[in-house]
């Protein structure tokens, strides 16, 4: 996984060793996520189906895109789709992924970049492979998560983050068995690049075979675990947790995460996308892209999409949409 990362651990900031009286998470569930298929037919697996969205709060959606290793004229998008009242948070991982909207924007991520889209009042947007990565075929990992807005927020202007793999702020466990990159947010006095609307906090963590990942974690957030890769334990009972799963925490101060002893040959370490954050704890409707508090706004969402009122699709695509080299 060719996210950011450094050639030695040990020259970073550490976590602190935490205390005998630290109280961790126990883990509420443990969810496999269901594969199935977005867009113009790439591969993608639901990971947070079966769980209540009172224990998401405020995430609404999380899909893990690929792997997937494409024969050239195989990669997939999306095609023009409206967005309102919540936030799309695309990290990816392996590959190339362009974005344009109806106001004039787009760009381009990878090798551990994100883009925060925050729809707001409306846009119409599309994710597709750029034409080169058509034509070669490649691999193909990501995610995409979607973050509810506050209620006084669900009418603002749409805006966006990019934010490049190395602005996350880099951090190691004390022994120097993990790599922990803050995308938002913050982790023990370490913030991530990351503007968010409600206080959330969002990072990606590799294990080595064998580490132990301590981590400090604030009591009013909720806890959110998906395992991108490898396999390891969650929790102070050690639950088994593996590719595909989820693992939802309860209350406490601190998460405790162990990578196996041995590792798959495909899957080297324990890959780990972590969420947390404070319940916004307002009505939810929800009607495929559009995420607002009442039915009659769901109602008026669509109203608009179809009146045009989100937006026009542009002529032309963007002219920095060839997957390479610095996004303006």
């Amino acid at each position: 996984m060719p996210a950011i990362t450094v050639d030695d651990v040990l020259v970073l900031p550490r976590l602190p060793k935490l205390g005998e009286a630290t109280e961790y998470r126990s883990v509420r569930r443990v969810t496999t996520a269901p594969s199935g298929y977005e867009g113009e037919g790439f591969p993608v697996r639901r990971a947070f189906a079966g769980v209540p969205m009172t224990e998401l709060d405020p995430f609404i959606h999380l899909d893990q895109m690929g792997e997937v290793d494409y024969a050239p004229g195989e990669p997939k998008g999306t095609s023009w789709h409206p967005h309102r009242g919540f936030e799309t948070v695309t990290y990816m991982i392996d590959g190339i992924m362009d974005h344009q909207d109806s106001t004039g924007g787009g760009g381009t991520i990878t090798d551990g970049d994100t883009q925060w889209m925050t729809a707001g009042s409306g846009l119409l947007h599309i994710e597709a492979p750029p034409e080169h990565l058509v034509m070669s075929g490649g691999l193909f990992h990501g995610l995409q998560l979607w973050v509810n807005l506050p209620r006084v927020a669900k009418m603002s202007a749409p805006r966006y983050q990019d934010i490049r793999g190395r602005e996350s702020a880099l951090l190691t466990t004390p022994d120097g068995g993990g790599l922990i990159r803050v995308i938002a947010g913050e982790v023990a006095g370490h913030q991530g690049p990351g503007s968010t609307h409600t206080p959330i906090t969002i990072a990606h963590v590799t294990l080595q075979p064998g580490a132990e990942l301590n981590l400090p974690w604030r009591s009013d957030f909720n806890a959110l675990v998906y395992v991108l890769a490898g396999r390891g334990t969650v929790g102070t009972d050690r639950r088994p947790i593996h590719l595909g799963q989820l693992a939802v925490h309860g209350p406490g101060e601190a998460l405790r995460i162990t990578a196996d002893p041995t590792q798959d040959s495909n899957a080297p370490a324990l890959e780990l996308y972590l969420m947390g954050g404070q319940p916004i704890r307002e009505p939810v409707a929800h009607y495929g892209p559009f995420v607002m508090n009442t039915r009659a706004e769901l109602i008026q969402a669509v109203e608009d999409f179809q009146a045009g009122r989100l937006g026009v699709i542009p002529t032309g695509r963007v002219p920095h949409s060839d997957g390479q080299g610095d996004r303006p």
